[in-house]
Parts: C-alpha cells; sequence; structure tokens
C-alpha cells in the first residue's frame, strides 16, 4: 500500500474509534446524570473532535461562552415573538453575524442544537438551563479529554522520513541540473522538471502534516517542522527558476563546469543539520574568480555568461533560505533539534 494512503487510513480508523467511543461516553454520562437530549452530548463530543489537540481545546472553551449568548437570545426572542420559524430565524442571523465576528464560527453547530431544544420546550427555568448547559459540558471535556491521545511518536517518525525524503529529493535535482550544465544531456528533459514539479506538491503535503502534528503538540518549539518544509519549498521553486535559466543557454561555456562542480559539492551538503556557511563563501570565491575573466568576445557569449551569473545567483538564493532558517531557530528549537 502506498505510504500517503497507509498514513491516511490511519488518522481516520483513530478518528473513527475516537467519535465512536467519545459520543458513546458522552450519551452514557449524560444519561447516567438523568439529563434531557441525551444525545445532544455524543453530538458536542462529534464536533469537538474534528479538530486537532489546540483547536479543540480552543473551540471548547469558545463554546461556553458561545452557549451562553445563544441562551441570552433565546431568552429574548422566544418569548416576544410568536411564531417559531421567525424566532428561529432572528436567533439564527445574530446568533451567525456575532459569532463570525468575534471567530467562534466552529461553535455554531453545536448552538444550532441548544436553540432548537429552546424554541421547542419554551422553558427558562434554572434545571432547563443546567440541563443545556451539561450536555454542552460533557460533549466538551470527553472530546478533549480523547483529543489527547495522537499517534504524535508515530507521526513525529513519519516526518523525519519526509525530512530525508525531500534532501535525496533536492540532492538528486542538484546532481541532474549539474550534469545539465556540463552538457551531459539527461535521457528526458521532462525528467528534472517532472522531478521538481513532484517534489513541490510532495512539500504541500509534508506542510499539511507537519501543521497537524504541530497542532496537536502545546509545546511551540514543534513549529520547527512547518518551518523547515517552507524553507524546503522556497529552495524547491528556486531550482524551478535555476532548470528555467539552464534551459536558456545556447552554448554551454567553460566555466560553467566550475559551477557544475560546485552544484555536485553543493548537493552532498543539503542536509537538515549543515550550516551551509562554507558553502555559501566557496560561491563568492566563484563569484570573484568569474569577474577576473576575459570579457566575452560576440552577444552569445556575453547572453550565454549572464545566464551563468542568474544560475550562480539563483543558487545563493537557494543557500540563503537555509541560512534565514537556521538565523531564525530560537533557544528552545536549537536544544531540540540541533544539539
Amino acid at each position: 500500500m502506498d505510504m500517503d494512503k497507509k498514513r491516511r487510513l490511519e488518522k481516520i480508523l483513530l478518528l473513527a474509534v475516537k467519535i465512536a467511543v467519545g459520543s458513546a461516553a458522552a450519551v452514557y454520562v449524560a444519561e447516567a446524570l438523568h439529563l434531557e437530549n441525551a444525545v445532544s452530548a455524543g453530538t458536542v463530543t462529534l464536533l469537538s473532535l474534528l479538530g486537532t489537540k489546540r483547536e479543540t481545546v480552543r473551540v471548547s472553551i469558545a463554546r461556553i461562552g458561545a452557549f451562553l449568548f445563544t441562551v441570552l437570545l433565546a431568552y429574548l426572542a422566544i418569548p416576544n415573538i410568536e411564531s417559531d420559524w421567525i424566532t428561529y430565524c432572528v436567533i439564527l442571523f445574530i446568533l451567525v453575524f456575532v459569532l463570525a465576528v468575534v471567530g467562534w464560527m466552529p461553535t455554531l453547530s453545536v448552538n444550532f442544537v441548544i436553540i432548537a431544544h429552546y424554541v421547542t420546550k419554551k422553558e427558562f427555568s434554572r434545571e432547563f438551563f443546567l440541563n443545556e448547559f451539561l450536555l454542552v459540558l460533557i460533549g466538551a471535556v470527553i472530546a478533549c479529554i480523547l483529543n489527547l491521545f495522537h499517534l504524535n511518536r508515530k507521526r513525529k517518525v513519519d516526518i523525519m522520513a519526509d525530512m530525508r525524503y525531500t534532501e535525496e529529493k533536492l540532492q538528486y535535482i542538484l546532481r541532474e541540473l549539474a550534469g545539465y550544465l556540463r552538457d551531459e544531456r539527461m535521457s528526458s528533459e521532462i525528467s528534472v522538471w517532472d522531478d521538481i514539479c513532484m517534489l513541490e506538491k510532495k512539500l504541500k503535503v509534508f506542510m499539511e502534516e507537519a501543521r497537524e502534528f504541530q497542532n496537536n503538540n502545546f509545546a511551540d518549539h514543534h513549529s520547527y517542522y512547518l518551518d523547515y518544509f517552507e524553507m524546503r519549498l522556497e529552495q524547491c521553486r528556486v531550482l524551478d527558476n535555476l532548470h528555467y535559466e539552464m534551459k536558456k543557454i545556447r552554448t554551454v561555456p567553460k566555466e560553467a563546469e566550475v559551477i557544475a562542480d560546485y552544484m555536485y559539492h553543493l548537493a552532498d551538503h543539503v542536509t537538515e543539520k549543515n550550516i551551509p556557511k562554507a558553502q555559501n563563501d566557496r560561491l563568492q570565491e566563484i563569484f570573484a574568480e568569474m569577474k577576473e575573466e576575459n570579457l566575452p568576445k560576440d552577444r552569445e557569449e556575453f547572453e550565454n555568461q549572464a545566464m551563468l551569473y542568474h544560475i550562480m545567483m539563483d543558487i545563493e538564493e537557494f543557500l540563503k533560505y537555509k541560512l534565514e532558517f537556521i538565523e531564525n531557530l530560537d533557544e528552545r528549537q536549537r536544544k531540540a533539534y540541533w544539539d
């Protein structure tokens, strides 16, 4: 089975188990407390479990505030409007508007249920309020507890594998481009283009995996993985530009050999913990050496050398993204991932 499909099935299976167990547990607790509409507690749990750990905690807290506001709307609207459907319409209009303004829209679905209960019962006693509040509280608490359980250790192993895959692909593409610059024409010029496009697509998937992992951990330093894949995506786009510049060269000048050798050297150092200062220093030396070369004799030679400068500038940008990534690491990230 494809690795991406396997990971997706693992997530779906875990979510299905948590929703089934959590919703059933919420209904059981609500029934044990002899609450009316006990099944609604299971609905709250189901809706709360659809997010990540951080989202679940944030939304669960927001649910309490949204619930109180919904009850206030019901208390003000239901006794003063005779028609149920007009009451429902007015309350929902105000509720949707306010929740959208304050950023609590994920709580909306649960409040639909609460509104339906109030419109149907038309009861505003303390007991009924406590009944509805406990339905929301039970569902939210059980969701928070269950969302503490994630396959984070397995996800971390998968992310590390994605990082190694990315580095190997970048190394391979750099070597392909170096061979092209040496006029060692690839078996199919389309292959390097496909490799770059495929890696870009993979990196976007890896970024989503890293973002989900980050949101399922409360430690801020886990943003490292998302930042890492964002950096590699930018580097991949640089290689896309570099490939485009290479295709413009009509005849490969002799200076290209030096740049090709440098790219082969650079490929060996595309690793997670390499600080590319030495590679950047060597690139600046090549810039200086090229300035000492004789002036181009004709227009074609001038254009080809100009293309080489563009290629070197792309390589410089490739290194810059990694250097900036390292500079932006905070103390906790350096200690967790680099020490």
